[in-house]
């Protein structure tokens, strides 16, 4: 279903950023639906609103309706033909949005690379901020309604060997699921240091420098953006958690969320001054090792705990020294060793950086 959502997206849009813009709205707007109509009283038919909720009507284990199969593929089936009409009919280079080639002189966030990243990331770093903070106010209220119907005790024994305690109550369920920001956060960071390369790739880069600008000072304009943007997400990710739940009537310390938040900080800066690491060293490369880095990482700790995997082969992956707030106390000499190995990377990728050609695509 959502190939194509892709695919209609990228022939509506002009730029494959506002694709990736479009596509993550209608998927964070389907979640939505979903979510409300699993927690809202009356509210149970937005189900058939959203491809999310076809996948839980199908019931494969109780009561099961392979009628509903249908619905994704025919709406998958008009996606795709209408983004196939519209790719035969425009322009190469071109979408149905119309493109802003030109505007007035706008000098605002360009006095520094730091400032001038800030205005050509703000609206994806506005999406990022938006979408977590919309989610995790929304895992805060349900955090209430978790109960043992639909989830098997074998299950939740699985669950529990990840550390999160037992999920049937608010306190395990958020402490399981914020696992899942730490996953989130450092995944944004990687999105921050592709943005850099497209830049590069783009060959805008070898316009900026020729201004008075530094390499080392670009990059770590960038650096301190994605910085400062984690932080920030990080936090608004424990707040309004927080606020969800104790709109519910749940009783969790503030300070208690806001430690889960700050959870999220030390994995991303390791994995922000490796995918920088490895930026300066193969930038064509960076992207994959950067994500590929992360998504292993992830499934290593959540399916090697699982699978009983001894703990010292789990402790490789930066996600098995997290600790799960609020039903783990926050492992602040782990937090420091992650910073630290993330600062060392990201000192080494501003050496190698000023001496490497530029590449283009």
């Amino acid at each position: 279903m959502f190939v194509g959502v892709g695919a209609l997206a990228s022939q509506l849009a002009p730029t494959r950023r506002i694709a990736l813009e479009l596509g993550g709205a209608v998927l964070g707007l389907c979640l939505l639906l979903r979510v409300i109509g699993d927690t809202s009283p009356g509210a149970d038919w937005l189900r058939w609103a959203t491809p999310l909720g076809w996948a839980e009507e199908l019931r494969p284990f109780s009561r099961a309706q392979p009628l509903v199969l249908l619905l994704p593929g025919a709406a998958s089936a008009v996606l795709l033909v209408i983004a196939a009409r519209i790719a035969a009919g425009r322009d190469v280079g071109t979408g149905v949005l119309p493109a802003h080639d030109s505007a007035a002189p706008r000098l605002r966030l360009l006095s520094s690379p730091t400032a001038q990243a800030l205005r050509s990331e703000r609206g994806g770093l506005i999406t990022w901020l938006t979408c977590t903070g919309a989610f995790a106010f929304i895992l805060g209220m349900i955090s209430t309604s978790i109960s043992s119907a639909g989830i098997s005790k074998a299950m939740q024994e699985e669950i529990a060997k990840l550390g999160s305690g037992s999920i049937l109550t608010p306190a395990g369920y958020l402490a399981f699921v914020f696992i899942f920001f730490v996953l989130a956060v450092s995944l944004f960071v990687c999105a921050q240091i592709g943005a850099a390369r497209q830049q590069e790739a783009d060959e805008q880069l070898e316009t900026l420098l020729a201004l008075p600008v530094s390499r080392g000072g670009w990059l770590g304009g960038r650096l301190l953006l994605a910085i400062c943007a984690t932080v920030t997400i990080s936090g608004v990710a424990g707040l309004l958690t927080w606020a969800g739940a104790a709109s519910q009537g749940v009783h969790i310390s503030l300070p208690r969320m806001l430690e889960a938040g700050a959870n999220c900080v030390p994995v991303a800066l390791l994995f922000l001054g490796i995918a920088a690491l490895a930026y300066a060293i193969a930038p064509r490369a960076s992207a994959g090792i950067a994500y590929g880095l992360v998504t292993v990482s992830f499934l290593w700790d959540l399916f090697g705990a699982l699978l009983g995997v001894p703990r010292w082969l789990v402790e490789l992956t930066p996600f098995a020294h997290v600790g799960l707030v609020p039903v783990q106390p926050f492992r602040g000499a782990a937090a420091v060793a992650m910073v630290g190995i993330g600062l060392v990377a990201a000192v080494a990728a501003l050496g190698l950086f000023r001496r490497r050609d530029l590449l283009g695509a």
